[in-house]
């Protein structure tokens, strides 16, 4: 709560177009990966970018719905089966069977042996169980803290299993839709991605959640992944808003209009590491459009330079 007050006194992301964007692409790139989505970061960023990709064809069909999906957030009634349904739906468009529909099948899980760890509960459920959960939701929205609430309707989503296929995708993006109701900064807060950078831990608190019975260890488990998420946005906010010292430091030192190489700029900065100057320096200014690259379709280049704009 702290971190969220911080941001919005500080910082109003509307400001910053690109760093917005660069977390969606973060986020979608990261809950696909954690389903075995085999394409990188960058091929992601492509596809948004409207550019070709080569990989697997369904790969990228789920990565084309993944962003259909997450342009849709800020139209989603988090309360409504119809948009649960709806969502995935787009989600599972040409890569899940009956995607928009709830499993007519029995699901489980299964340990690396085969003995079974997991029943989700009977089929012929599923429907009363979905909305009796969201409708937990509505009536409790405004009395329970919606980081609390939303962490039991995730972990109580993935227990009801509701779809046969496609439900960590939806899930994911349902608790940033439940989040964003409430402060619409979540909208673009990348939680998939400490998901992602915390898959064992992710599926233990699920786990040890199904041993206890209540959602607890889920929660705290996920109230940690919205911290580091928030603390990274926090970080990056203030580095993009210009007031950062790294960035001030850099601008004062380079010439405008003239291209430098990193090792040019490490000397007027008397620095000695690239990955400080990289990291505090070169990266904020670029994100927040100050620094531009000479070549910037080869990132890594090394004969890259930099200019101040």
């Amino acid at each position: 709560m702290e971190i969220i007050g911080r941001i919005g006194a500080s910082n109003n992301l509307s400001r910053f177009p690109v760093l917005r964007k660069q977390n969606r692409v973060r986020s979608i790139h990261s809950s696909c990966y954690i389903e075995a989505n085999s394409l990188s970061l960058n091929q992601v960023q492509d596809i948004v970018n409207g550019k070709t990709v080569i990989g697997p064809e369904k790969d990228i069909i789920e990565i084309k719905n993944a962003i259909k999906a997450y342009d849709e957030m800020e139209n989603i009634n988090p309360f409504s089966i119809k948009d649960l349904k709806r969502i995935h739906g787009i989600i599972g468009k040409d890569v899940v069977k009956n995607a928009g529909g709830f499993r007519t099948g029995n699901e489980g899980v299964t340990d690396e042996i085969g003995n079974v760890v997991f029943v989700a509960p009977p089929p012929e459920l599923v429907n009363g169980l979905i909305t009796g959960l969201l409708k937990w939701c509505k009536e409790n929205y405004k009395t329970i803290n919606p980081l609390i609430l939303s962490s039991v309707f995730h972990y109580e989503f993935v227990f009801i299993h509701p779809f046969s296929d496609g439900n960590g995708r939806t899930v994911r993006l349902w608790q940033t839709c439940l989040l964003g109701k409430w402060k619409n900064v979540f909208h673009y807060v990348p939680i998939e991605n400490y998901i992602k950078d915390n898959q064992e831990g992710y599926y233990k608190a699920i786990s040890d959640s199904h041993v206890a019975g209540n959602s607890n260890p889920f929660v705290v488990f996920m109230l940690k992944m919205i911290q580091g998420a928030l603390s990274d946005l926090a970080d990056d906010a203030f580095i993009s808003s210009g007031d950062s010292i790294y960035v001030k430091k850099l601008l004062s030192v380079m010439p405008q209009g003239v291209y430098l190489t990193a090792s040019e700029i490490l000397s007027l900065l008397h620095l000695k590491s690239k990955e400080t100057l990289r990291k505090n320096y070169l990266d904020p200014a670029i994100k927040n459009g100050q620094i531009v690259l000479e070549y910037p379709d080869k990132p890594t280049s090394k004969n890259q330079r930099y200019k101040r704009v």
